[in-house]
């Protein structure tokens, strides 16, 4: 298959939702709705759920259709490395951080990108989550040629929370 590579996506082009294969439906929205702060939109009885911020229809669905009771997938395998969920200000994501925080939820990572700032956690069936924001564009680190700059450096959390006190 010969794949032109001419066309460029608009964009406008956005990755609207994400669907995922858990074991438990209630331990699922206990994490996603009871920690993070998703709402529900739906649910299929108790085998699915469709969760979003701001009322939108869903971001994230969960099901159990091929997964009730079951193991996480093995890390070593192919599948989601992690969903992405951006947070609108560094005074959002400073707040999530607190959450988890004050609920000992285990972090697996904390990072600056140059162009924005993470936190990474494995939701209950081993699923990652990142949850960042990202910084203005005029900020983002360029090369002479203009290309982004992209890195992974610790991120200060010290500094993130000072947001919480402005």
């Amino acid at each position: 298959m010969a794949i032109n590579r001419d066309y460029i996506i608009p964009a406008q082009t956005r990755i609207d939702h994400v669907h995922l294969k858990v074991s438990d439906i209630e331990r699922s929205l206990e994490f996603y709705c009871g920690l993070l702060g998703f709402e529900v939109t739906t649910l299929y009885g108790t085998q699915a759920a469709f969760i979003s911020a701001g009322g939108y229809h869903h971001h994230i669905g969960l099901n159990t259709w091929h997964s009730k009771g079951l193991p996480p997938a093995p890390e070593n395998s192919i599948g989601l490395y992690h969903t992405a969920i951006l947070y609108p200000t560094r005074k959002d994501l400073a707040f999530i951080y607190n959450r988890l925080k004050e609920a000992r939820y285990p972090l697996t990572g904390a990072s600056d990108h140059g162009v924005s700032e993470a936190l990474y956690l494995d939701d209950p069936d081993g699923n990652g989550a990142e949850l960042y924001w990202d910084k203005p564009k005029e900020k983002w680190p360029r090369n002479e040629d203009g290309s982004l700059i992209m890195y992974t450096h610790p991120l200060d959390i010290h500094d993130l929370l000072n947001e919480l006190a402005q």
